[in-house]
């Protein structure tokens, strides 16, 4: 966790819920290729971040250029994680991840929080393990809390949500100086009580599958009820027919501790 007394405080201030639990947006997904906007809806991003802001959330997850459609009201209540790293569906290596952003510029922008995609196994791991510590170094420097979204991904790598790898990407966030970190979560609810309590920072559940939301939702009660630190959700997100209904959702389940089972 982070020692200096600016990053404390903001990282508290991420917890604008008030409840130690965390419920995080993610919405970096259209540089790697994932539309997140509805066709036709009205309102684009904008729209979008109001109903993450009003539906409970703690916090959301940008890319700095998102940030010029995005009104600074919505951050009344909201706190801004810039995200920092960047790959596309389109690479000869889609799990290749670079620095697009550095924690100076996010602080400028206004940001709480930063954080950094680093996928273990992948062709280009040394690099992106090389720029998740220099972040944390700059996030030491500067203050700032940091956010690793750390995956077992690659050739390699037949089943990311293994225990022991997933127990192996916790443990490369924490051993670089990260204050928290989102994963995919190993599937068995046992498997999940080791993980979290072998965590030395929080461990934020990833979303899971958007195709089949009652499944993801009671695969992050599961994970909240074994101890995850919150719940990082975009596609369960923004893949919603009612955004604004999921959020109320996953607000419920990270801030209240209501696991009632989900039905499709």
């Amino acid at each position: 966790m982070a020692h200096n007394f600016p990053r404390r405080v903001r990282l508290d201030r991420l917890y604008r819920n008030g409840s130690g639990g965390l419920l995080v947006v993610p919405l970096d997904h259209p540089i790697s290729g994932a539309p997140i906007i509805h066709s036709g809806r009205p309102g684009g991003l904008d729209r979008l971040v109001g109903d993450v802001a009003d539906g409970g959330a703690d916090a959301v997850v940008l890319h700095k250029g998102a940030l010029r459609h995005v009104a600074a009201r919505r951050f009344r209540s909201l706190s801004l994680i810039v995200h920092l790293s960047a790959g596309t569906g389109l690479s000869a290596d889609p799990d290749a991840k670079v620095l697009v952003c550095s924690v100076e510029e996010a602080l400028r922008l206004g940001a709480d929080a930063v954080s950094v995609h680093v996928n273990a196994g992948s062709g280009t791991e040394p690099r992106q393990l090389a720029d998740l510590a220099a972040v944390a170094g700059d996030c030491e420097r500067w203050g700032v809390p940091l956010l690793a979204m750390v995956y077992a991904r690659g050739p390699g790598i037949a089943d990311g949500r293994a225990p022991h790898l997933v127990a192996h990407a916790a443990a490369i966030a924490a051993e670089l100086g990260a204050d928290l970190v989102k994963t995919a979560m190993p599937r068995a609810v046992a498997d999940l009580a080791a993980l979290t309590a072998a965590s030395p920072i929080p461990v934020l559940a990833a979303g899971g599958d958007a195709h089949d939301s009652a499944a993801a939702l009671n695969h992050l009660a599961d994970a909240m009820r074994a101890g995850a630190g919150g719940v990082a959700a975009g596609r369960l997100v923004f893949n919603a027919p009612e955004p604004a209904a999921m959020l109320r959702r996953l607000s419920a389940l990270v801030h209240d501790r209501t696991f009632a089972r989900s039905t499709p």
